[in-house]
């Protein structure tokens, strides 16, 4: 190369007797950048017959937290350590885990006025959380159960996914998940168990 010092046609000029420089070339530097469209979150189903499904929704929900990610997962109907939305668990930097503020666990519709109210408190706490954009990730753990029992509105939980934030992936989990909910689901897995004699 025959270039002199301050050429604008090469990009890198090595001198013998100077150090390595960087020169950028102008027409490159000022041109416009063009970036990629934001990707659009999923809706993924986990549901089965036996609710063993959990272990691997977590584990996914951790893989994503260690790659950066802020992930949210929620348990409607677990209860039994005083917990609520004030006061989530967190697991390292980037996932938070939210239990009912419930005296038990929730395998029934009939609840008590407080028990509903905790159950009410959570759901509007997520659905809160969700508008905002403040996770990549939420889990919502058997929340088909709690419509199946009429603690949580199925038309709210439809309105919630179709007008969440673009890039939120939301995943849901549980038997008997609604089939509105499964028509909208970009991916389900249905977990079955097989039994050999």
């Amino acid at each position: 190369m025959n270039c002199q010092p301050g050429c604008i046609d090469c990009r890198i000029i090595v001198p013998h007797s100077y150090p390595m420089v960087s020169q950028l070339d102008t027409s490159i530097a000022s041109s416009e950048r063009h970036f990629s469209p934001m990707i659009e979150g999923l809706i993924r189903v986990f549901t089965g017959a036996h609710r063993s499904f959990f272990t691997d929704v977590i584990s996914q929900a951790l893989h994503y937290a260690g790659q950066g990610n802020r992930v949210l997962v929620v348990q409607f109907l677990k209860g039994g350590i005083r917990q609520g939305s004030d006061r989530p668990v967190r697991l390292g930097q980037m996932l938070d885990w939210l239990r009912c503020d419930l005296p038990r666990y929730v395998d029934t519709p009939e609840l008590d006025d407080a028990e509903r109210q905790a159950l009410q408190d959570l759901w509007e706490h997520t659905r809160s959380v969700i508008r905002d954009g403040t996770y990549s990730l939420v889990v919502l753990d058997e929340l088909s159960l709690a419509i199946k029992f009429g603690l949580i509105a199925e038309a709210e939980v439809l309105n919630l996914l179709q007008t969440r934030p673009p890039h939120i992936d939301i995943v849901l989990t549980g038997p008997d998940m609604p089939e509105s909910i499964l028509s909208i689901a970009d991916q389900i897995t249905e977990l079955r168990r097989m039994y050999s004699p």
